[in-house]
């Protein structure tokens, strides 16, 4: 393997074509979506009735609760809850 220094590394990276938009937004919104999700998790693990809601509803419980139900933040709650 060919050791290169930081400038070389620099050239190179900056000959890549640009991240997709579509990656350019997912990162910036992963840390309002982590937030949001570690939120919701300790809340269900410390009040039973929202958990209980988040059971019977998911989709219902989260916007009730001011978040906007997307298919990524559902997936992510039923995966940490262990939610069917």
């Amino acid at each position: 393997m060919t050791a290169y220094d930081a400038e070389r590394l620099a050239e190179l990276i900056s000959a890549l074509p640009p991240a997709p938009e579509g990656w350019v937004r997912a990162a910036q919104q992963l840390p309002r979506a982590r937030k949001a999700l570690d939120e919701i998790v300790a809340r269900a693990r410390a009040d039973a009735r929202f958990r209980a809601a988040l059971l019977a509803d998911l989709e219902s419980t989260l916007a009730q609760a001011g978040y906007e139900p997307e298919t990524a933040l559902l997936d992510a709650v039923r995966t940490r809850l262990s939610l069917p």
